[in-house]
Formats: structure tokens, sequence, C-alpha cells
């Protein structure tokens, strides 16, 4: 299972490691759409119903990065050090807190539904009702939509990415057969709405743990798992590496849930945009995640093994690619926006907003992806807190930002979008610059100093 990433050239094993995780990201990105374009289909009402409700999914993602970040640093570092004892712990230990906190907050999303959605005063009843429906069935299912990350997370720090995709995909394929069969009602199924696109989704994510559960006696780092593994030190240590960050995307999902009250005075129409509009924008920020967990993965094993000079030449490699990326995306959502977004939810009184939404998020595509990648550099050296930092402080400016600028004599709603695009592009300039900084400083370079004069002696 173990892939050594300390030897070989650099952009090929970037590039090779990088693929398959683009792809997890592009399948669960799928995942998303596939549920986006059918539901689109209900009207606008029934996308701001799930819209709302996935607020709460997302937000479960931070307490799902504690364990994904915690293995793949863990993971990657002791592999790196050629201690797989170590990595073995750090598996365990994830799989142990993830296995808790998904517990914990399903039960928290069912027991506080109506508070939780009633926070972003929603007047259509109809659409208040969708998202309660759609909200219970996928916190039931919550713990299989937590720990797949996890087992993604151990694969991806040991430098195997190829099997976390495979599985992923097979999930998406079940969802792609199961989402129109029960949301419409095909064949020997009843048309359950969005009810459908939730059992939908939590049915595909049984299917991939199903699979990883039974490939775990063939990985080394998770056979023989139980709760007696759980281990003090290595949870305190999975704590520090993963809840900066667990901080920041907790966060960023709340000043997301704002923004969203904000544009609630509008009506339900940019709430659907602001769903499927963030889904579309995905293109570019899960194929720069998917170089963010490549670059981490990097970084961990060559820290580990302290390798110096292949973390810069790595870090370069991947902010080329992310580059690419990101101008792609630009000209994509600027030039195409009209037929792109129709393509999503087709109802005419909604698509000027689907366009304006796109064109000023495609601006800032470039900066979003290299402070994707840089994070990736940081977390890779165990550093998470200079990009949670920066994330964090400068996406909670986009709340002033927002107010002011969606004032009537200034630019109304576009000036919620332009408040994201804005401090997109002010996060990427900001996080590069004190990464290079970093790697120019005296704290690096006594790290590099200690560790070649102790190879010396």
């Amino acid at each position: 299972m173990n892939n050594k990433l300390t030897e070989g050239k650099i952009l090929p094993t970037l590039i090779k490691l990088a693929l398959p995780i683009m792809g997890t990201s592009f399948v669960q990105m799928a995942y998303n759409m596939t549920d986006m374009i059918y539901i689109g289909r209900l009207g606008s009402s029934a996308v701001a119903g799930v819209g709302t409700a996935g607020f709460f999914t997302w937000f479960g993602m931070a307490l799902i990065i504690i364990s994904r970040i915690g293995a793949e640093i863990g993971v990657s570092q002791s592999i790196g050090k050629d201690d797989i004892n170590s990595a073995k712990k750090y598996a365990k230990n994830t799989l142990i807190l993830n296995i808790i906190l998904g517990l914990v907050y399903g039960t928290f999303l069912i027991i506080f539904r109506k508070n939780l959605i009633g926070f972003f005063n929603i007047q259509n009843k109809n659409v208040v009702n969708m998202a309660l429906e759609y909200l219970v069935i996928v916190a039931l299912g919550i713990n299989f939509y937590f720990i797949n990350p996890v087992f993604t997370g151990i694969y991806n720090g040991a430098g195997n990415s190829k099997t976390p995709f495979l599985f992923n995909l097979i999930g998406l394929i079940s969802n792609m057969i199961l989402d129109p069969a029960l949301i419409f009602g095909i064949g020997p199924f009843p048309r359950l709405g969005v009810r459908g696109a939730a059992i939908a989704t939590v049915f595909s994510q049984v299917v991939v743990t199903t699979m990883f559960i039974l490939t775990a006696k063939k990985t080394i780092l998770i056979r023989g798992f139980s709760f007696k593994e759980f281990d003090t030190k290595y949870m305190k240590n999975i704590f520090k590496y993963g809840f900066p960050v667990a901080v920041q995307n907790g966060l960023f999902c709340i000043f997301a849930m704002i923004i969203a009250r904000i544009i609630s005075k509008w009506g339900e129409i940019p709430i659907a945009v602001q769903k499927v509009g963030s889904q579309i924008e995905s293109i570019s920020w899960m194929t720069a995640g998917g170089f963010q967990t490549a670059i981490s993965t990097f970084v961990g094993q060559n820290y580990g093994a302290k390798k110096w000079d292949r973390i810069v030449k790595g870090y370069k490699a991947a902010i080329l690619s992310v580059s690419v990326i990101g101008i792609f995306t630009t000209i994509l959502l600027v030039f195409a926006a009209g037929p792109i977004f129709s393509f999503f939810i087709p109802e005419k009184a909604t698509l000027p907003y689907g366009i304006a939404y796109l064109k000023i998020l495609g601006v800032s595509q470039f900066f979003m992806c290299i402070e994707i990648a840089t994070a990736g550099a940081f977390n890779g050296m165990g550093k998470t807190l200079p990009p949670s930092l920066v994330s964090t402080f400068f996406t909670g400016l986009r709340i002033p930002a927002a107010l002011i600028l969606s004032s009537p004599e200034i630019l109304g709603l576009n000036g919620v979008w332009w408040s994201i695009s804005i401090t997109s592009i002010i996060k990427g300039v900001i996080l590069i610059t004190w990464f290079i900084i970093y790697l120019k400083s005296s704290a690096f370079n006594r790290i590099k100093n200690e560790e070649l004069n102790t190879l010396n002696c």
C-alpha cells in the first residue's frame, strides 16, 4: 500500500499522485452536480431547500477534517521517517475519532433540525419542509458520509490515491443510477422528490464504506482495527494537525450561512443561484484541492525524510499546475456562463442571476487555486495555522463587505458576489507571500541546518 514520494522525478510523481485525488474530488463534485441537475428540474424551491440543508453537511466537513488532515499529515510524515508502526497508530486513531464525531453530529442534526433550518429565516414553507426532509435523511446516514473521507485520507497519506478514487467512482455510479429513479419515480420506485436525492446520496456512501471495510484486512495501516487502539498521544497530535483547519472550515461554513441569510431578502432564487453556482465553481477548487492533498502528502513524506530541496521544487511544480487550472476556469466561467448555468436551472427568471454569479466569481479563480495549493504545502509540514488564519480572517470580512457592497445605491445583490471574489484574491496573494517568506526565513533554515548537522555527525 505504501508509495514513497521521497525519490524520483518530482512533477511526474506529483501528477501521478494528484490525478486520482482530483478524480476523487471530481467524483464528489459529480455527486453534488448530479443531485443539482435532477433537483433543478423540480424548480428553484427544491434547489433552495436542498441547498439550505446542505450547509449542515458542509459544516460537518469541519469535523471530518480533524481526522482527515490528521491522517494525511501523521501517516505521510511517519512513512517519510520509515516508521510504519506510527503510521498505523495515526490511521486507526483517526478512524476512532471520526466514528465518534459522526454519531454525535448526526444526533445533533436530528434533534435541532427545526432550529437549524429556521436560522435562514426562509418564508416559503415548502422550501423549509423540503430542507427538513433532506436534512433528517442525510443525518441518519451521516457516519458513512464522515468515514469515507478519512479512509481516503489514510490511503492518500500513504501515497496510494488510486484505491479511494476507484471506490468513490463506484459510489458515484450508484448515485447516478438511483438519483433519477428515486427523485422522479422511474420503474418500481415511487416519486420521492428531494427525499429521493437524500436516500440516493446516503446509499451511495454506504456502498463506498462497504468497499473500504471489505479491503481493510488487506490494508496494513488499518488491519485489525479496534477501538482498543485508542491512544491519547496520537489523538493529541491529530487534533494539533487537524483542529486549525477544522475551525477554518467550520467558520467558512458559518460565514457562508450568514451570507445566505443576507441574500435571502432577495427571495429563493439567489439562494438557488448560490447553491448551483458554487457547485459549478467547484470545477477549480476541487481540482486544486487534489493538488493540495498531493502536495501535502509529498511535502509530508519529504519533510519526514528531511529532503528540503524536494519540498521547494515540489511546491513550485504544484503552483505551476494549479495556475493553469485557475486560468482555464476563469476563461470558462466568464465567457460561457450562460450555457453552463442554464444546464442546471433552465428557468428564464433565474438565468440572469446565475450568469452574474459565475462571471463575478470567475475573476478570482486563479488566486483561489494558488491559495489552496499553498495551504497544502503548509499542511504537509504540519503548520496548519497560517493558512487557517488567512482563510478565516478574510472569509470573515466577506460579511461586512457584503452588507456594504449589496446596498441598493452601490451594487445590490451582485455586491455579495463581489465580496466573495475580492476576498479570494486577497487570500491567494497573502498566503503565497507568507509561504515564500517562510521558506527564506531563519526558522526554516534553522530546522534544515540542524538536520543536516545531525546527519553529518
